[in-house]
């Protein structure tokens, strides 16, 4: 996906989630309806001020504009990811979550049995952490195997499982409410 596509993808998702008509946020942003509307289906390539001024309207950072969507469901495996290191920490980047509400955490044991979770709210989110054995988890239609070390963070607005690997399954879960009206 290439950036226009991908500021077009945001542009309509935060229009979308703000409530927001064509015509109110390209009246808010000073921008014709017609250029929005190209913007929102990824043709022509958006200047800077224009791209500052949709994002200002939504009030949005221009990054969030900018960025590709994250993919549906994020694994990040005990050996990747980047790295900082000083004289007595270590520090390894699993997931950048933006929320705006409330984190809950969790530490779970998971054991053998298959466990269904049903759809959470629309905006949950999981984010969860293997401290010991394996686990397996994410969405009903295509879980992930995860390790010590592993990391996942997946949408849970759908259904959703988890099941314990071995003798002993620890993690570290984040559950990720977005806001209230």
């Amino acid at each position: 996906m290439d950036s226009a596509q991908a500021a077009g993808r945001n542009i309509r998702r935060l229009r979308t989630a703000a409530g927001l008509s064509l015509a109110d946020l390209a009246a808010a942003a000073d921008v014709s309806k017609t250029t929005l509307h190209g913007l929102e289906q990824g043709e022509g390539n958006p200047t800077l001020s224009t791209l500052w001024a949709l994002a200002t309207a939504l009030g949005v950072s221009l990054g969030e504009l900018l960025e590709p969507p994250a993919p549906p469901v994020a694994v990040v495996r005990a050996d990747e990811g980047p790295r900082a290191d000083g004289d007595a920490v270590h520090a390894r980047l699993l997931h950048r979550i933006a929320v705006r509400g409330t984190v809950e955490v969790l530490a779970i044991e998971v054991g053998a049995a298959e466990q269904a979770s049903q759809r959470h709210l629309p905006g949950v989110s999981e984010c969860m952490v293997v401290t010991g054995g394996g686990i397996r988890t994410g969405p009903s239609d295509a879980p992930v195997d995860l390790a010590e070390g592993d990391s996942v963070h997946f949408g849970a607005a759908s259904p959703h499982l988890y099941q314990g690997l071995a003798g002993r399954n620890t993690a570290v879960l984040l559950m990720l409410h977005p806001s209230g009206p």
